[in-house]
């Protein structure tokens, strides 16, 4: 199967063509380390991740670069504030950085670039620009000329002649134009600075970029990942001005972006008190529930945040982790020379064997993560009734549950989300998984027969022994409290 992916400059989706066989050359923005992640950044940087496990997978080289703006107005103004140097406020947050992304189970980048290490390659990139006429020096700044770069706008898919500057654009009565943007700032008294032929400065943020991605994959690499408020200005700033240098070669073949994270269908904002950090939710959620949370919305949809939606999805995945653990379980107890159930074995026989094909092709749709994970709970779901109808199971029962269990697990960790039990959690496992489905079907037969007296007692029961019953979408769960 072909790999298809939808790229925001062409509007549509596009068969993966790599530009080198076997190979993935990719780059995505990173963070700028002035303060805590946010969930919203959590929610880019997991999408990504997941794509990059899934290409991975599927059997290419990745090459993964994400950098670090690690200079810039917000570092400086909050370093002033602090009374602190850039340095010691960027390490600060880089270090956050990757710890909290370590607990999400966010892989390490084939290089972290910083740019204030590739300021060389910066002030290359620039003077190109000048030399080509397309950026213009003004004093010791340097400006890109938006209207030398046709294509301006295709990314974006606005009208230059339309465009209007505004909050992200940077207003000035020294530029040609208002839609003209910085790749060289001159310096300001008690700011860092580097030399350069145009004085003493500091590189603007969209250049960064450009340098670092060209410098570590090379020209017309295979993907530019970012959140969807980068396309414009970053993003459509990066390819005019690396197009610009490079003569207009392709600087990118595929543009991908994660869409907006809301809170209660509002946008996440400190005014409005709704904005969370992605420690203060790591305080209040385990890791691996965040991460799966963040992996049930297709990664270019809009993904709402609030307390409801995290509990649902702490139950939803703790049913998922819950029915593989059964697997586990049964497998390691089971005596295995009884009968199979053949109507049970059969379905999930068929259901085993279709498995990662139709994992595969959840993914090669675009990354389908909810399509993928629903695969899963299919699976386990089906397993978990096989268990429950076979009081002694064969050994070719028990094979296929085991294969059954595995598959889960390993399908699973594609897209970063660990099912495995916590170390301290291990309650559960002096519980029968054949007694516990037996009275979670007695519970449901009776509701079906509208004897609720009956099955509140069942619930009320086990709750009084510390067992709570979860109804989900895809069942109901127990765990011990």
């Amino acid at each position: 199967m072909t790999i298809n992916l939808y790229n925001t400059l062409t509007r549509q989706k596009e068969p993966l063509v790599t530009r080198d066989m076997g190979k993935v050359a990719m780059y995505v923005c990173g963070p700028t380390p002035y303060d805590y992640p946010h969930i919203g950044n959590a929610r880019t940087f997991v999408a990504f991740d997941t794509i990059r496990r899934y290409l991975e997978y599927s059997g290419y080289d990745v090459t993964f670069v994400q950098n670090f703006t690690d200079i810039d107005d917000k570092i400086i103004k909050r370093a002033n504030e602090q009374g602190i140097s850039t340095v010691e406020l960027a390490e600060r947050f880089m270090t956050v950085y990757f710890e909290e992304m370590d607990r999400l189970n966010v892989k390490r980048a084939t290089v972290h670039p910083r740019a204030t290490e590739n300021i060389d390659e910066i002030i290359s990139i620039v003077q190109a620009l000048i030399e080509r006429g397309m950026a213009y020096v003004v004093g010791g700044d340097v400006y890109f000329e938006v209207r030398k770069f046709e294509p301006y706008g295709e990314l974006s898919n606005r009208n230059i002649d339309e465009m209007e500057s505004g909050a992200r654009v940077e207003v000035s009565e020294i530029k040609r134009d208002p839609l003209d943007f910085a790749l060289w700032k001159a310096a300001k008294p008690d700011e860092p600075r580097w030399d350069s032929p145009w004085g003493p400065g500091r590189p603007g943020w969209h250049i960064e970029c450009s340098a670092m991605s060209i410098k570590f994959l090379g020209q017309g690499f295979d993907i530019h990942g970012g959140a969807q408020d980068l396309i414009f200005p970053h993003h459509e700033n990066e390819i005019a001005q690396s197009e610009g240098a490079m003569g207009m070669e392709i600087f990118v073949r595929y543009w991908l972006h994660t869409g907006f994270l809301t809170v209660n269908k509002e946008k996440m904002s400190k005014s409005l008190g709704n904005f969370f950090t992605v420690r203060e939710v790591l305080e209040r959620y385990p890791a691996p529930v965040v991460r799966y949370y963040l992996t049930t919305a297709h990664y270019r949809s809009p993904l709402d945040f609030g307390d409801q939606l995290l509990d649902q999805a702490e139950s939803s995945y703790k049913s998922l982790q819950l029915w593989t653990g059964n697997i586990e379980r049964y497998v390691a107890t089971a005596r295995g020379d009884g009968q199979p159930n053949p109507e049970r074995i059969a379905t999930l026989c068929d259901l085993y064997n279709g498995a990662e094909a139709d994992f595969r092709n959840a993914m090669d749709d675009d990354f389908n993560t909810p399509a993928a994970i629903a695969g899963l709970f299919n699976l386990a779901r089906e397993a978990n009734r096989v268990m429950a109808a076979t009081t002694a199971p064969d050994q070719e029962t028990l094979k296929l549950l085991s294969d059954t269990g595995a598959l889960i697990l390993r399908l699973a960790l594609v897209l970063g989300i660990d099912l495995r039990p916590e170390e301290n959690a291990a309650a559960e496992d002096t519980l029968s998984p054949q007694l516990m489905q037996l009275l979670i079907d007695l519970r449901a037969q009776a509701r079906k027969e509208k004897n609720f007296a009956l099955s509140d007692a069942i619930r009320n029961r086990l709750t009084e022994i510390g067992i709570l019953l979860e109804d989900t979408a895809q069942g109901t769960t127990w765990r011990k409290k």
